[in-house]
């Protein structure tokens, strides 16, 4: 069983807003703080959002703070992301893990995310 995928991610113009969506397998999502990673053309892969294992805290980088919601589904081990108002510099590829370094799991393929101006 692949561990994550995601998906949810489109060609939206600048204001506007997706919602991704993370699939995991049980054994990946239970019990761990998840987050949300992107990647954009020609830089390194970059932390997004986490929320912990209870939904009882969240953490975003910066740029997003605001703009960006993560939640998730324990019953369904899904992991969201709700982007809104949406920046041509939030154009990346979007991937979902644990948030801890030494917890991870195979990354998946990711969802695309692209931003017009």
């Amino acid at each position: 069983q692949v561990p994550l995928v995601e998906s949810g991610g489109g060609l939206v113009q600048a204001g506007g807003s997706l919602r991704l969506s993370c699939a995991a397998s049980a054994r990946t999502f239970r019990g761990y703080n998840m987050a949300w990673f992107r990647q954009a053309p020609g830089k390194e892969r970059e932390f997004v959002a986490a929320i912990g294992l209870n939904d009882g805290s969240t953490s975003y980088t910066d740029s997003v703070k605001g703009r960006f919601t993560i939640s998730r589904d324990n019953a369904k081990n899904t992991l969201y992301l709700q982007m809104n108002s949406l920046k041509p510099e939030d154009t990346a590829v979007y991937y979902c893990n644990r948030e801890i370094i030494a917890l991870r799991v195979n990354w998946g393929q990711g969802t695309q995310v692209a931003v017009s101006s």
